[in-house]
């Protein structure tokens, strides 16, 4: 079982031409017979370029630590941060 959780595209202007623009999708995976558990996946791609991306299978506890980086780095730029 796949289930996504949510998709979209970075917020980086299209047409730089010394970054491309993101697009990443988040899903909860059952099915990593090599992983043996729950996995977070998480793809990130050059937008526009499917299939061509990296996928990682995260861990609860891994997707628990980018979930708290993320939090740490809108704190640094003063952001709120949910619960």
């Amino acid at each position: 079982m796949k289930k996504l959780a949510d998709y979209g595209l970075d917020d980086h202007p299209a047409g730089d031409p010394e970054r491309a623009r993101l697009a990443w999708a988040v899903a909860a995976l059952d099915d990593c017979d090599v992983c043996g558990d729950l996995r977070v996946e998480l793809t990130v791609e050059e937008e526009g370029d499917a299939g061509a991306g990296l996928v990682g299978h995260l861990s609860p506890a891994t997707a628990r630590r980018l979930r708290a980086a993320l939090a740490t780095a809108l704190k640094e730029m003063g952001e709120p941060v949910d619960g």
